[in-house]
């Protein structure tokens, strides 16, 4: 029974990740080059405007130096979540895989997995 369990948990993971791309995907016609500021480092390349908050790799890097704001730089993400620059409002995005946690601030720990609650945050699922 138990493998059954983790071969469910699996497949919902792999299709929760294809949703989210799905969902979070711009068309093509929207996609750009940007970067964005993460793990005090400028990632540049193209996608969708809200993914890099910054217009150019000098931009980026000005606010890696301090002459710019960057909002990861005040943590906002809780139990080892981490913080990745968007041009969305609140102009972060906390990841909390892997850290037993979950919600917008990794703030939320992960329930067990044998409560049937009917959903299961996406970022809890060991694989």
């Amino acid at each position: 029974m138990p493998r059954k369990v983790v071969l469910v948990a699996k497949l919902f993971f792999l299709l929760t990740v294809v949703f989210l791309q799905v969902v979070e995907a711009c068309e093509v016609t929207e996609r750009r080059f940007g970067c964005r500021i993460e793990n005090r480092r400028c990632l540049c390349g193209n996608g969708c405007p809200y993914e890099y908050r910054y217009t150019s790799k000098q931009e980026c890097r000005n606010a890696v130096k301090g002459n710019g704001l960057d909002i990861c730089s005040r943590r906002p993400c809780y139990n080892q979540g981490s913080c990745i620059q968007t041009s969305a409002t609140p102009g972060y995005r906390c990841r909390c895989e892997g850290t037993g946690f979950y919600g917008n601030r990794c703030e939320l720990a992960c329930p067990a997995a044998d409560r049937s609650s009917g959903s299961y945050p996406y970022e809890c699922i060991v694989i």
